[in-house]
């Protein structure tokens, strides 16, 4: 977790297992560890973990399962990685004090 970034730190969790499924480390079915054993790996707290799945969950992302955890209910969809990381990309860009307008100048600026 990155505590410069100005994002709340259950989006940041949910971004990271949204990529992590988009990128394929997870498949589908795939059981994630319990939240509290991410949640001290990471060094949050576990109520903080648990708002990023449910945020996932209702996503369609993930399932919870009474006495089975929570694991994948499918894959990311390119567009969900690709909007997740052009969040990304706005939230640095704003850090180094670039506006939206400013990023998409440079973005129709690439070849």
């Amino acid at each position: 977790m990155d505590l410069n970034d100005a994002r709340p730190l259950h989006e940041q969790v949910a971004g990271a297992i949204r990529r992590a499924i988009g990128e394929g480390s997870y498949q589908p079915g795939d059981r994630l560890p319990p939240a509290r054993d991410l949640a001290m790996a990471l060094g949050i707290n576990p109520n903080t973990v648990l708002r990023a799945l449910r945020d996932l969950r209702d996503e369609g992302l993930l399932e919870f399962r009474r006495g089975r955890g929570v694991s994948v209910a499918g894959r990311a969809d390119g567009r969900a990685l690709l909007a997740q990381r052009a969040r990304e990309l706005l939230e640095e860009a704003r850090r180094r004090g670039y506006s939206r307008d400013d990023l998409i100048t440079i973005l129709e600026e690439l070849p």
